[in-house]
């Protein structure tokens, strides 16, 4: 069997794991680890699902994707970018994960680099695995609030790079990178001929950082490839529904890979999809300032802790905690807080090396339920700091 994968999955959830069984042997948990949105998703999607289940559309679908998804995205992204995108330029995924696995696949092969800013999504070393490229880590600071910057990219280039790997808003940090930064990165990736590949999953969800996307700049069109979701924006992780965006040329060899994956998708989704992107939904409207107020709310329960630091993210479902002070890991920190206080919380070191001595934690819980374990994780490092 093969091993290129090995070491890479599992161990990164291992708290989650097991606050999951002790969940289900009764126990009483409070979960902060998993961004799976906790609100309902727009009824009118899930309507237009059902209806179109019962209007018989459960036959195979296109490779590329049906129509009306296509051109729904395609509308969605003009709008956003104020530049046309054609229909052809779209290729539905069953998700953003399944979308860039498509995209990794179709762009690199075997002794090709992959750079990825540091801390990354905890799947996106499996992702490069499992296309044969080699995956390279660009250091981010927490004193920089984890945004990566072009000289960062620049120095970690090499004669065998061949894409950038980008998360903007990210997870886990919630850095969001301002349309400068994003030119000077692109020009970097110019010069050195990288494509782009953006993960956008979290592009709904910032908190007054406005959201650029290398997509939506003309310059950098062509060698941008846009990767995103309704899993978090309209609360719906289970229907596997995203899209790809890429220059025209590339998206043919993009539905091959596809079509070797999964060959089509549920057409009822799709229309659903169509469906989300199409129309304003009042869910997708308290969703996003719930997760604003949540973020406030969590943030603030640290506020004045030198032994425990959080800061607002500019973005996305989650924050990022500060705990180097206690001299611990956050691996080691993680299960302290789970082992002593029934808190599962993700380490920062799942995220690669540049989350050492941080956890991260989930908006996905009522506010109150954010503040009070908030207050218990603050005590619990204070308590380490000062028996130190």
């Amino acid at each position: 069997m093969s091993d290129r994968l090995s070491g890479l999955g599992a161990a990164k959830w291992a708290v989650h794991v097991e606050g999951l069984a002790r969940a289900s042997a009764g126990r009483h948990v409070t979960f902060l680890s998993i961004g799976e949105p906790d609100l309902p998703p727009p009824a009118s999607v899930l309507d237009q699902a059902v209806a179109s289940m019962r209007g018989g559309r459960l036959k195979y679908a296109a490779g590329q994707g049906e129509q009306v998804a296509l051109d729904a995205i395609a509308s969605h992204l003009s709008r956003r970018s104020g530049q046309d995108v054609s229909p052809d330029q779209i290729v539905y995924t069953a998700g953003t994960q399944n979308g860039l696995c498509t995209v990794l696949m179709t762009l690199v092969q075997t002794g090709d680099e992959v750079l990825v800013p540091d801390p990354h999504y905890a799947t996106y070393e499996g992702l490069v695995a499992a296309s044969g490229a080699t995956f390279v880590s660009v250091p981010t600071l927490p004193e920089d609030g984890f945004h990566v910057t072009a000289k960062q990219i620049e120095a970690a280039i090499t004669p065998r790079s061949r894409v950038l790997l980008l998360n903007t808003p990210s997870n886990p940090t919630g850095a969001v990178l301002s349309q400068n930064e994003i030119d000077e990165i692109g020009e970097v990736c110019e010069r050195h001929d990288l494509w782009i590949v953006a993960d956008e999953v979290y592009a709904d969800l910032t908190y007054g950082a406005p959201f650029c996307s290398p997509f939506d700049r003309p310059q950098l069109r062509h060698r941008t490839l846009a990767v995103s979701s309704i899993s978090k924006s309209h609360a719906l992780p289970g229907f596997r529904a995203g899209w790809i965006a890429a220059p025209l040329e590339v998206t043919p060899r993009l539905v091959l890979v596809a079509e070797a994956m999964l060959f089509g998708s549920q057409p009822f989704i799709e229309d659903a999809l169509a469906v989300a992107l199409s129309q304003r939904h009042p869910e997708v409207e308290r969703l996003s300032a719930a997760f604003q107020d949540r973020a406030h709310q969590l943030v603030s329960a640290f506020d004045g802790s030198t032994a425990a630091k959080a800061r607002m993210p500019e973005g996305g479902m989650f924050i990022m905690v500060d705990i180097r002070e206690t001299g611990m890991s956050g691996e080691e920190f993680a299960w302290k807080l789970i082992n002593e206080h029934n808190i599962v919380v993700m380490p920062g070191e799942s995220f690669g090396n540049g989350g050492a001595g941080h956890i991260r934690l989930s908006l996905t819980n009522d506010a109150s339920v954010l503040r009070e374990a908030g207050t218990r994780i603050r005590a619990a490092a204070e308590a380490v700091v000062a028996n130190r």
